[in-house]
Order: structure tokens, then sequence, then C-alpha cells
């Protein structure tokens, strides 16, 4: 294994004098001084016991202040904060001779780092990840292929898929231009499943996508997990699994589980490799940040789902929530209304379709949205303004 500290050390400064620690005055003293000592322990002959003990307790004074008050009021100074003890832990983990336990503990934490921290260093913690990942890729390959035959469920029960009308199915066009995309469909705001335009995608051909080639990609990252079928439910909830976990726990289960809401290309770069922007996004040319205006692609690579389509012009009849969290998602159980609560709702004209592999359907801004996996199902969803 100490082939491996060296790959990791050939990517940090070679002394600490080279090595950053800089912060602004929102970050105490002390705790700078904790990160100080960690940094000496990193580049001296300290114990493996102490570099551990000191990087925990930066990230147990990091993690009291991510955790304090609403995300968006977190200053950044902390969430790099959080970074460097994710770094630190790491460096602990792998210097000596890690065990594989240790080394699955180590791509754990720079994932943390990833989901709850900064980027430091040239985003550092990637660096790393990748170095970690690639180590249990190559000494348990023969134990991956194992669990990949004995976890893997298939199910079995017939979906449950409506049956489409065609004055309500959503129109399907193959690879338009771009002047008819803009000028039939983006301008007038009106929905279209788009043929044939995601077919050279990796993801369809070198690299097809499936519960293994998923395994053995991303198995031992972390990722959140949200728990339940509706997040207006009590019982809804997020939690933190790797991806391994997250398919042995919900494929074939009755349970919900949903990895959604995250941006999961920025955290594992390898499965963004697989996949290609849509030529139709450049023909946005509104802000960015302006997240009330997006347009949206949803590209369907495994499985297939039921999709229903509602036009911002019928918000009345579809009953928002009346908190200002909750304004944008309806209080109708689409499939199953309340008649007697929500009457209006059966006078809401609407599109629908049954999305399957290579599909790539157009969702107009501020158009409601009712989606329903009717197998085990991998999509990617492109924002654009």
């Amino acid at each position: 294994m100490a082939v491996l500290w060296s790959k990791l050390s050939a990517v940090l400064p070679p002394n600490e004098e080279e090595f950053p620690l800089q912060f602004s005055d929102k970050v105490e003293s002390s705790v700078v001084s904790v990160l100080q000592q960690s940094r000496r322990q990193l580049y001296s002959d300290a114990t493996s016991t102490d570099r551990t003990l000191t990087a925990q307790i930066i990230l147990d004074l990091s993690w009291e202040k991510l955790n304090t008050g609403t995300w968006r009021d977190v200053d950044k100074e902390w969430r790099r904060v959080y970074s460097y003890g994710c770094l630190f832990k790491v460096a602990a983990l792998c210097r000596e001779h890690p065990s594989a336990d240790e080394i699955l503990q180590g791509i754990r934490t720079c994932d943390m780092g990833l989901l709850m921290g900064a980027a430091i260093m040239d985003n550092v913690l990637q660096v790393l990840v990748q170095i970690l990942q690639e180590e249990v890729r190559k000494s348990t390959k023969e134990d991956e292929q194992h669990n990949i035959t004995s976890t893997f469920r298939v199910k079995t029960e017939r979906p449950r898929v409506p049956v489409i009308k065609d004055e309500q199915a959503v129109p399907r066009i193959k690879c338009p231009s771009l002047e008819s995309f803009k000028s039939d469909y983006l301008l007038p705001l009106r929905p279209v499943i788009l043929e044939a335009t995601a077919d050279h995608w990796p993801a369809f051909n070198e690299h097809p996508w499936s519960v293994e080639y998923l395994r053995s990609v991303a198995g031992c990252r972390t990722v959140p997990v949200e728990v339940g079928s509706r997040y207006t439910d009590e019982e809804w909830s997020q939690t933190l699994l790797t991806v391994n976990e997250f398919i042995d726990q919900y494929d074939g289960a009755k349970a919900v589980g949903y990895l959604a809401q995250h941006q999961l290309f920025d955290q594992i770069p390898e499965l963004k490799e697989d996949i290609r922007i849509p030529d139709y996004c450049c023909l946005g040319d509104g802000d960015e940040d302006d997240i009330t205006v997006n347009q949206n692609f949803l590209v369907q690579v495994v499985g297939s789902k039921y999709i229903r389509l509602y036009s911002p012009e019928d918000t009345d009849k579809l009953y928002p929530h009346q908190s200002s969290l909750l304004h944008n998602t309806s209080q109708v159980e689409v499939e199953n209304p309340d008649t007697e609560r929500f009457p209006e709702f059966a006078r809401a004209p609407y599109l629908e379709c049954v999305l399957q592999p290579g599909d790539v359907l157009f969702i107009p801004v501020q158009h409601w949205h009712y989606i329903r996996s009717l197998e085990l199902s991998f999509s990617v969803s492109f924002w654009w303004s």
C-alpha cells in the first residue's frame, strides 16, 4: 500500500510551506491553529492516531457550523474548513498500511467533503477519490463481480402502464432542426418528445448503462437518497448511502428510494463522460443563475416512465400548497385524486406519455409535471434557460 500513498501524496504540495491554509476572519483563530497542527502532522512522523484525532476535531467543529441554521446561511469558509478536515482524515487513513475498509472510509470521507464542503486546492478531493476508487476496483474486482450476480434482482411485476389517448399524447418528432424546434416548440412553450437525438451517447453504446455498470463505476460512492414517494409525506426523509447500498435496498423492493436533486455528474465525472448536452440547449439566452425561468430536457436512459404535463395556465386547478416552500407542489394525488377536496382538478387538461430509452422530453418552463417510474429507471435532466 506504500504505492497508494505515493500516488496520493503526489497530488499534495511537496512540503508544509507550500500547503495553503488561508481563511477570512469568519473562522476563529483557534480553529485555524488546529488546521495548522493537522498540516504539520501531515508532513511529520506523527502517529496515525494523532493525525486521525486532529482531523476529527476539525470535522466536528466545522460540522456543527454546517448544521446551524439554514444551509444558504452557512458561510463558504466553514465549508472549506470541512473539506480540509476531510483531506486530513483521508491522509490519516491511507498514510501507512490501510486496510480495504480504511480505503472505503477514505472514499466516503472524500464524498462527504464533495457533498458538504467547498472546493479546495484545485478540487483535490475529487482527484484523491478517483485514486482511491481505482484502488478498490483493482483489489476487489472478483468480489464485486460476485456481488453483482448475487444481489441483482429483476422486477417480475408487470408495471401499471396507463393507456395513452391520442388526443392527450405528447407529440413526437425525430431530430428537428434547431430553427424548427425553436419556432414550433420552444417559443410557444409546447411539450414534445425528441426521438433519435441521444442515440449517439456512450450511455447507449460504448458504456451502456445498467445496474451492473453503475455498480462498477460508482458502487462505493456515497450519495444523498430521498426515501419515500412524496416529499410532502410525513414519513419522507433523506439519507446517505453508497450506490451499492442504494441498489441493494431499493432494487425490486416495495419501499421507494430516489436518487435525485443532486449534481451527481460533478461528484462522479466518469458518468458525465457517458452523456452529451443536447444541441438544443444552445438556443437558451437566459441567466444561468435564474432557476425560475429554466426549460428542461428529460432524457430517458434505462427503463420507462409515465409522465403527465400540465400548463401553468391551469395552476389554479392543480391546488398548489399554500406555503412558500411548497408553492410549486400540488396537493393532488394525480392518479388517484380526491374529487371532493379538489373538484376542479378533473377539468385541468394535460398531455401524457410513456418515456422510453433514448426519448428526450422537452418540458417547457413552469409546466407542472408528474412522473412515475414503471420499472427500474435512470434518467438525466438538463435545466437550461
